[in-house]
């Protein structure tokens, strides 16, 4: 983004993107028509749960309503609305229902989220315990499942008195640890097939081949969150600050000059590689949240500090003056590496935004400018 398209916005701080990056998509789109139109799904869930948190920092009402319609649209008045139930997907956007109820303390909200909380109760798992990803992915257990699921679960323990959902979900992190870890770069694959039927599986480890930008981001962002979500004298706090350290470590070891993280994070010398922003977003808002719960120190926060100029560089404005988040990577399964470096690339994807917007509230928190 340029100097004059900066002083347009009147950009400054953080919470000016987050904001500007908000207002762009809300302009886009209805809130019932986010897309995937009339969906309950995580896509919406990351950039409304962003909203949310701009709402609770900057005080507009625009940022709760917003939200509060693409919710009513599919949740009825006895609390029942549609959803897949056989994927950790659908319960994400569950955390807009938790921050409704509490403000608005309208019943439907904490009943729709008892339903999202019950598939914990139905889910396939591996004969460990590990949550399929989704039923069509069978004995499979991906890290972007963590964040999908257990932030919820983490959150919905403490505000509603489920106390037995915590250490199913730290059980859960750690078995995604010992599985999917690789102890030479400090990062984890994207998935770990416990049959070791799917095409991509190690016969050996059973982990998929490569280090994907984004499912790494939802890993450190449901830790940090976790941290959020613990009480202080949990004894399963340590543990994660440890896990999230560490990951960190691993991270900033791939961080390109530019700021930004390779789309395979591990792989940026090939030439069909690329730079792409919604997982560098998560980084920044992992290593912000570590940085915040100590467990990085100055020269990871800086690390931070570089992904976010990095990213605010890439920005743009289109044709109306509203603000483009690009070079965001739409949903992508496992797979090889040319299954990653070949997917297509979007603008304003909500994955990206969402991401984006979490990463500007991190920083402001930090009291970044």
């Amino acid at each position: 983004m340029n100097t004059e398209e900066r002083a347009a916005l009147a950009l400054r701080a953080p919470l000016d993107y987050a904001k500007a990056a908000c207002d762009s998509l809300m302009k886009t789109f209805a809130p019932e028509a986010l897309p995937p139109a009339g969906r309950w799904h995580y896509h919406q869930g990351i950039f409304l749960q962003g909203m949310l948190q701009v709402w609770k920092r900057a005080g507009n009402d625009s940022y709760f309503e917003y939200p509060k319609r693409y919710v009513d649209h599919l949740v009825d008045e006895d609390g029942n609305l549609l959803f897949a139930r056989d994927e950790l997907d659908s319960i994400m956007p569950g955390l807009l229902l938790l921050a409704l109820d509490e403000h608005t303390g309208d019943r439907r909200y904490r009943m729709a989220a008892d339903k999202l909380r019950g598939l914990f109760r139905t889910l396939n798992a591996t004969s460990e315990g590990a949550y399929w990803h989704k039923d069509k992915y069978p004995y499979q257990m991906w890290l972007d499942g963590l964040y999908m699921g257990g932030v919820f679960a983490l959150q919905y323990a403490a505000k509603y008195g489920e106390p037995e959902l915590v250490p199913m979900v730290l059980e859960w992190e750690k078995l995604m640890r010992r599985h999917m870890s690789d102890e030479a770069t400090g990062l984890l694959y994207h998935a770990w097939d416990e049959s070791r039927k799917a095409p991509w599986s190690d016969p050996d480890t059973g982990n998929s081949p490569e280090f994907w930008g984004r499912s790494l981001g939802w890993y450190g962002m449901a830790l940090a969150d976790f941290l959020d979500a613990l009480p202080a004298e949990h004894p399963g706090r340590p543990e994660i600050a440890a896990a999230l350290g560490r990951f960190v470590d691993g991270l900033v070891r791939f961080q390109d000059e530019s700021g930004l993280w390779y789309q395979v994070v591990d792989k940026g010398d090939r030439a069909d590689n690329w730079l792409e922003t919604s997982c560098t977003s998560l980084f920044v808002y992992a290593i912000a949240g570590a940085a915040r719960h100590g467990c990085a120190g100055e020269e990871r926060l800086e690390a931070a500090r570089r992904g976010y100029r990095g990213l605010i560089e890439r920005l743009r404005t289109d044709g109306e003056g509203r603000l483009v988040v690009p070079d965001i990577c739409i949903g992508t399964s496992a797979g090889d590496y040319r299954n990653y470096v070949t997917r297509p690339v979007s603008d304003n994807d909500l994955h990206g935004v969402g991401a984006f917007v979490l990463a500007c509230v991190a920083m402001e928190a930090l009291g970044e400018r």
